[in-house]
């Protein structure tokens, strides 16, 4: 069971079905990111500063999901808590790990934003492309029923990727993506990008309908989102890999591509249903 720390949390816990009260949750899922996390934090809250001071009615929260690290991450994390308050970042933890899908759920179900942003512990996109893919997010307006996603994307960097790539690595890529382009998602490039951009209403209707909690969660959300018409935006972001991923080349690709049919076969024989959620 998911728990928040009791120094990060202030009055009852929120809740993805309660009226939004912050501008902006920045959901960052954290898994054995003692060393990596501080950097990403650093930088995204410094940002985030800075813009409420020249703006003082963009209100914040940054949610830590601790998933189950056995590592000192939930105390890296606490202590960003002590010094910025438990207003504005909050660090809740899961006994077990879930998967990076599992992490991200429930800290966007914990939420007060009305727009979510998923952005990864390792920092590898630069915080402020958020200024990008919420400039993606309102070239989607009028939004159905208050609906959008923003999807960071690195398909622009691809060509220099390959070039530093082995051949087995380029090969289960490709692979991966034409699984992706095949069996589920066709209008996005790069579905695995972190860094995703949500309206409060799209991500309760998209989380609330999701079953995978690893590596293909993303997949299986922006599926979700097509099938309930949701409108999609792919922007451009500047993308450096960080060492220390915890992706192992040919296990999790497997695994994700196991996760790919599973997405599709489910959702065909009904096994699956997309079923409408009402806000309160």
């Amino acid at each position: 069971m998911p728990h928040e720390d009791a120094q990060c949390r202030r009055g009852s816990a929120p809740n993805i079905h309660d009226p939004p009260t912050r501008e902006l949750s920045v959901v960052v899922p954290s898994y054995n990111e003692e060393n990596r996390l501080p950097l990403m934090m650093d930088e995204a809250l410094d940002y985030l500063e800075k813009r409420q001071k020249q703006d003082p009615s963009f209100t914040y929260e940054v949610v830590v999901v601790n998933d189950g690290s056995k590592d000192q991450t939930a105390k890296v994390a606490k202590e960003y808590c002590k010094k910025y308050g438990s207003d504005k970042v909050r660090v809740i933890s899961l006994e077990k790990n879930r998967g990076k899908g599992g992490a991200v759920r429930t800290g966007v179900f914990s939420s007060r934003g009305k727009n979510i942003l998923m952005a990864d512990a390792d920092g590898a996109t630069k915080f402020a492309d958020i200024e990008k893919v919420e400039e993606g997010l309102k070239n989607l307006r009028p939004w159905p029923n208050g609906m959008a996603i923003s999807c960071g994307s690195r398909a622009h960097l691809e060509k220099d990727s390959i070039a530093k790539r082995s051949y087995f690595r380029t090969l289960l890529m490709y692979g991966f993506h034409f699984l992706v382009w095949f069996l589920c998602v066709k209008e996005i490039r790069d579905t695995q990008c972190g860094f995703k951009l949500l309206t409060r209403e799209a991500a309760l209707q998209t989380f609330s309908n999701l079953h995978i909690e690893r590596w293909a969660f993303d997949v299986e959300l922006l599926y979700i989102a097509q099938r309930l018409k949701i409108p999609i935006a792919e922007v451009a972001v500047n993308w450096t890999e960080i060492e220390g991923s915890k992706l192992v080349p040919f296990w999790s690709w497997l695994q994700m591509g196991r996760d790919l049919l599973f997405i599709r076969l489910r959702y065909m024989t009904g096994a699956w249903k997309l079923e409408a959620k009402k806000c309160n």
